[in-house]
């Protein structure tokens, strides 16, 4: 033989070829995700790949998920058949009406109300439960609005719902009214399902010269404080032992109040308390620029 292979060599050869599959793009193939040919051969078994997890078991899956936000709030009082609160309020009890806002807060507002009528139906009441409840919900803030007493409002209104603003009166009703105070915050604080880290007290009118009586005298705990269309007082022995809180002070142009408002902002700035006082283009009474406004002061005074 001179080397060269036999014709039937390479017939079988080239047989051979064409019948065996070619192995040689079958990784790439696999790497770039495309789909492998078959033609009804059996293919190679693969090489085992790394072992899977357990399932995880429904109580551990139950265990490990996030866990349900507590209801907001947490229960419902039963129902309280009262005059004091408008529709859209809620009772709390016979002489106080709450206001809960849509997502859990930790901030209560204790409102003072003005003098009002007694009746079923009144502007005043209207007005400032009104004022109270949307301001508060846009705040994202609980409200409480006890009433007062008939026999404080001034002469001339003897039958009307009022509070001590000074003198005697404050001093035979104030601890009485606080301490009542601290009792519905419990209440409320039991309906929501949390403790309020953080309390102000704020009124319109009559409110809020006894808030500023309050906040003078100390004659309660509390963050913030807030007189709308009202307020005045001077500077008791017990001011200059107080811790300084925020008080904010709006009045209306068109009101009557200017003068003894702005002289309470002077008592308290000169004890080192911060002060916000705003005047607005409006007649006497609870509105709720005040509530808004006094919101963002006491929010701005929360991590000083």
């Amino acid at each position: 033989m001179n080397g060269a292979v036999p014709g039937r060599w390479i017939t079988r050869l080239f047989t051979l070829i064409m019948v065996v599959p070619c192995a040689c793009n079958t990784a790439a193939d696999a790497r770039s995700g495309r789909a492998l040919p078959n033609d009804g051969a059996a293919l190679a078994p693969a090489e085992p790949g790394p072992a899977l997890p357990p399932p995880i078991p429904a109580t551990d899956a139950a265990a490990s998920a996030q866990p349900e936000q507590a209801p907001w709030p947490r229960a419902r009082p039963p129902r309280v058949d009262t005059d004091w609160c408008i529709d859209g309020v809620d009772a709390l009890d016979e002489e106080t009406c709450y206001v809960l806002p849509d997502a859990p807060t930790r901030v209560l507002l204790i409102y003072l109300h003005g003098i009002v009528p007694p009746g079923k139906e009144s502007q005043q009441k209207t007005n400032f439960e009104t004022v109270v409840s949307r301001a508060s919900r846009r705040a994202g803030v609980a409200a409480l609005m006890p009433r007062g007493k008939v026999g404080l409002a001034p002469k001339g209104y003897a039958s009307w719902w009022g509070w001590p603003t000074g003198g005697p009166a404050y001093e035979k009703h104030a601890a009485a009214f606080v301490a009542a105070f601290a009792e519905k915050r419990r209440k409320l604080e039991e309906i929501a399902g949390v403790s309020f880290s953080r309390v102000v007290v704020a009124g319109s009118s009559s409110g809020a010269f006894f808030a500023a009586a309050l906040a003078l005298r100390g004659g309660i705990d509390a963050d913030g404080f807030g007189a709308m269309s009202g307020g005045g007082g001077q500077a008791t022995p017990e001011l200059a032992t107080l811790a300084p809180r925020p008080f904010y002070i709006g009045f209306g142009a068109h009101d009557s109040v200017g003068r003894s408002a702005r002289a309470l902002a002077g008592v308290l700035r000169g004890a080192g308390w911060p002060v916000r006082v705003a005047e607005h283009p409006v007649g006497h009474g609870a509105k709720e620029i005040y509530l808004d406004e006094a919101f963002a002061f006491w929010r701005e005074h929360e991590a000083r």
